[in-house]
């Protein structure tokens, strides 16, 4: 990470982390280098260490260094989708017969490549309530490597006292992975807080757009990121060039975006708190939140995800979903534009039967930055 960037404000960084203008034009935006090999000086003599866009793409580059900057990691690393980076990070840190605490709200993908893929290696995982520091501790045996987070969570919104759970890591020789997808740097940052390695989908908040899909690693320590590097190229789920450019492009909106996004979600959560249909609202931003002291004393805003649960049942909830008009029945998160799901038939149907399923009468939804009024008046028919 650039100490340069670092001195400069998030909005800054944001804008010019990476983006350094092109020393042969002068572009204030760095080209798509869609190439896949580079010419040599000579055997072994490369420029700029560039050989196989495998290895090395300097559009990639330009987007983790700016990924390194925003997270206050040492290094910055960008994949192919969230899932991606996070297969690299589990088989970067772990060996068969180690431990790993999850958590009992997570990412549907997430638990599928931990109870489907990860454990028919030969790695362990337990399942804790990451928001009581007691529960963490409790789930630790002598064989635990890492602490998995994400806060808030996702579809229950659960949020997880970072600094809390950093320490209690520390104790066991653990390290902590934080999943700050939902979040993103501009709301919250985990290493700060004592994480040793962030995770985003890229997909989500820091491309921002619905029209690409990334993952990215964040290390805290330069020696862990050269690791996760090494493997990175030994497995080769890399970004792309194109998808590296378009996430650059969406994080330089990422500040003023998550502002309205923070705004827009804080009056749907207001809204439905007094609607006779819904039972229960899910949203840090709410004072009745069990999390909404940690949340607001780790994040700069609450963000944009909000869930609730209707009277009715799962049918209700799906109908719910179908009558949306505004906001667009799909999966995924974080674009510009609304998008409302049903958890249970959709992102988290993986869960099903495990201790992360999720309610069944539970509805989830991405607020965008469409004028909040309309928002409103969709959710507000929507739930009839």
């Amino acid at each position: 990470m650039s100490d340069h960037h670092n001195l400069h404000g998030f909005e800054t960084r944001a804008i010019h982390a990476g983006n350094t203008a092109d020393p042969l034009t002068g572009a204030v935006v760095p080209p798509i280098y869609q190439v896949s090999t580079y010419k040599q000086d000579g055997v072994g003599g490369l420029r700029g260490g560039y050989e196989y866009s495998r290895s090395a793409n300097p559009t990639r580059t330009a987007l983790e260094e700016n990924l390194a900057a925003l997270e206050g990691g040492r290094r910055g690393l960008a994949f192919a989708s969230g899932l991606a980076a996070e297969d690299c990070l589990l088989r970067t840190l772990l060996e068969p017969g180690d431990h790993v605490v999850i958590p009992n709200d997570a990412y549907g993908g997430t638990f599928r490549l931990f109870a489907k893929v990860v454990s028919r290696w030969g790695v362990e995982w337990s399942v804790a309530n990451t928001s009581d520091p007691a529960s963490v501790r409790a789930a630790l045996t002598p064989k635990t490597k890492v602490i998995w987070v994400e806060t808030p969570s996702n579809p229950l919104l659960g949020i997880t006292d970072i600094a809390a759970v950093a320490e209690i890591a520390r104790g066991a020789g653990a390290r902590l992975v934080v999943d700050n997808t939902f979040a993103s740097p501009y709301l919250q940052q985990p290493i700060a807080l004592g994480a040793d390695i962030v995770v985003h989908s890229l997909t989500k908040y820091m491309g921002g757009h619905s029209d690409v899909v990334g993952g990215a690693l964040i290390a805290a320590d330069a020696a862990v990121g050269e690791e996760l590097a090494y493997h990175q190229n030994a497995m080769g789920a890399v970004a792309g060039p194109f998808d590296a450019w378009l996430v650059l492009r969406g994080i330089k909106t990422l500040p003023v975006r998550m502002d309205r996004h923070s705004e827009n979600a804080t009056r749907v959560a207001e809204m439905l708190t007094r609607h006779p249909k819904v039972t229960q609202v899910l949203y840090p931003g709410l004072p009745d939140h069990p999390g909404h002291e940690t949340a607001a004393k780790q994040m700069k805003h609450f963000g944009g995800m909000v869930s609730f649960r209707v009277t009715g049942g799962e049918e209700a909830a799906v109908e719910v979903c179908n009558r949306a008009k505004l906001f667009t029945l799909g999966e995924s998160l974080g674009g510009v534009e609304s998008l409302i799901e049903h958890p249970g038939r959709m992102t988290h149907a993986s869960v099903a039967g495990s201790a992360l399923e999720v309610p069944a009468d539970l509805v989830r939804v991405s607020v965008g930055i469409e004028a909040g009024d309309d928002l409103l008046a969709d959710l507000q028919q929507a739930l009839g």
